[in-house]
């Protein structure tokens, strides 16, 4: 007698027990708790899906909404401290920076075998170092903004920050293991340039030194959608004349940055080859799920991927969002659909 194979949709748990984990402890932790909020609300009505939601501080510790300390354990269990448990089949970490952002928390739910929402470790910790990230760029043949690097905070090194400002007027001084523009500053002088390598290097063991270039930004949404990636086309972020796009003005609600969700005046020439630089990133770093894409485009007509975020910001005046909804695709669709296929996997 033939025995019957279960269809996979027979194998899905009833409910899927999704574990959404935010915060961080870290520089942005209240931005993560706001994706959160945006996750959170768009699952509610799923009604295969039970999330519970914790938050995590600087020491790795989860605590519910009503203080209650929890541990995620290898059995795949979520205990709580006085030993009650529940099964969790599926997470989300909504932490932008460490851990969320790096890497370090994939790991860890790789080695305890729960799937989860997002790139791997690699593809994680590969992009949130934006000097790895340009490597790997230049290595895929996707032209990248003009920089030097340095490796630790001393005369021999310094030096080549202080060529790079005389020969190039202007330039941003960036912690390159930090996100949302937290650890980055614009230079003007050399006077600006010591403090700005002196902040940026107490965030991060190595620095870039990046030319400063006046540009539209303009950023692409990648994801997969009922089994086919999506490229978006691209939207622009304008920041205040007055100043460059800083974590205040990205996330706070009373940003003077005006966006659009769809970039106008590009030609046909100029969205293919953002199109393609995107699709090259999104396939050969290896990005899962879903990735934010940011270019410049010069005056002069050219075109630099200028960073890969795998784990874009889901505020109220976030970018990522508001593209998958321009393109006509469902927040909630998406994201439970990636939670069905992952538990049957």
């Amino acid at each position: 007698m033939s025995q019957r194979v279960p269809s996979p949709e027979s194998r899905v748990p009833s409910p899927i027990n999704t574990l959404l984990i935010c915060g961080g402890g870290g520089s942005e932790h209240q931005v993560s708790l706001r994706t959160a909020d945006f996750i959170q609300h768009r699952l509610a009505g799923v009604p295969d899906i039970a999330l519970t939601r914790v938050e995590m501080d600087a020491n790795g510790r989860l605590t519910g909404s009503g203080g209650e300390v929890y541990q995620l354990r290898q059995d795949h269990q979520l205990y709580r401290e006085d030993d009650k448990a529940q099964p969790v089949h599926y997470v989300i970490p909504s932490i932008h920076g460490y851990p969320g952002e790096t890497g370090d928390l994939q790991s860890q739910l790789d080695l305890f075998g729960i799937p989860y929402y997002g790139c791997g470790p690699e593809a994680s910790k590969i992009c949130f170092n934006k000097i790895t990230t340009k490597l790997w760029l230049s290595a895929l043949g996707v032209d990248n903004t003009p920089y030097q690097f340095l490796c630790r905070n001393e005369a021999e090194e310094t030096a080549k920050a202080a060529m790079a400002l005389q020969e190039w007027g202007q330039v941003f001084v960036k912690a390159a293991s930090q996100g949302s523009s937290v650890g980055c500053y614009k230079v003007n002088s050399v006077e600006e340039l010591e403090p700005a390598l002196d902040e940026a290097f107490r965030y991060s063991p190595y620095v870039l030194v990046e030319k400063c270039l006046r540009v539209r930004e303009l950023e692409v949404a990648a994801y997969p959608y009922d089994g086919e990636l999506v490229i978006t086309p691209p939207g622009e972020v304008c920041p205040p004349q007055d100043a460059f796009y800083n974590y205040e003005e990205k996330y706070d609600d009373a940003s003077r940055a005006v966006t659009h969700v769809e970039a106008q005046g590009l030609s046909d020439a100029q969205l293919g080859w953002i199109r393609e630089a995107s699709r090259r990133a999104f396939i050969g770093l290896q990005l899962k799920d879903l990735s934010r894409i940011d270019f410049f485009l010069t005056g002069e007509g050219d075109i630099y991927l200028n960073e890969v975020n795998t784990f874009p910001g889901m505020t109220s005046i976030s970018m990522f969002p508001k593209m998958m909804e321009n393109a006509g695709h469902d927040f909630s669709h998406y994201l439970s659909s990636l939670i069905r296929k992952a538990v049957t996997a």
